[in-house]
């Protein structure tokens, strides 16, 4: 998994708003209109089993089921004309929807 530093920038940003640690959750549930679907969230702190990338402060958490899905990933930070995000760039989807939120394998 990568962190990409805007990525981490962004996170430190939102989390000194809100007063809370820089750490970022990723997981994958299942839905969407591709079947699999990426959740973002804010965490208090990572649990025993999850995998921890650090970048510029801050840190992405990943459970291990939803990393089977992910493996190999990079959560990016974009902003565009038609808004920002955080974007996965998943070499494990084999196809996605438009909007970038979902996925399937």
């Amino acid at each position: 998994m990568n962190f990409s530093p805007s990525a981490a920038a962004r996170v430190a940003a939102i989390a000194a708003k809100q007063g809370r640690p820089a750490i970022l959750r990723l997981s994958v549930e299942g839905g969407g209109c591709s079947g699999f679907q990426y959740r973002f969230g804010l965490a208090d702190a990572p649990e025993p089993d999850d995998l921890i990338v650090e970048q510029g402060g801050a840190s992405l958490v990943v459970d291990p089921v939803s990393l089977d899905l992910v493996a190999g990933s990079v959560v990016d930070y974009v902003e565009s004309l038609g808004g920002a995000a955080f974007k996965v760039e998943n070499p494990n989807a084999a196809s996605g929807c438009g909007c970038g939120s979902s996925f399937a394998i």
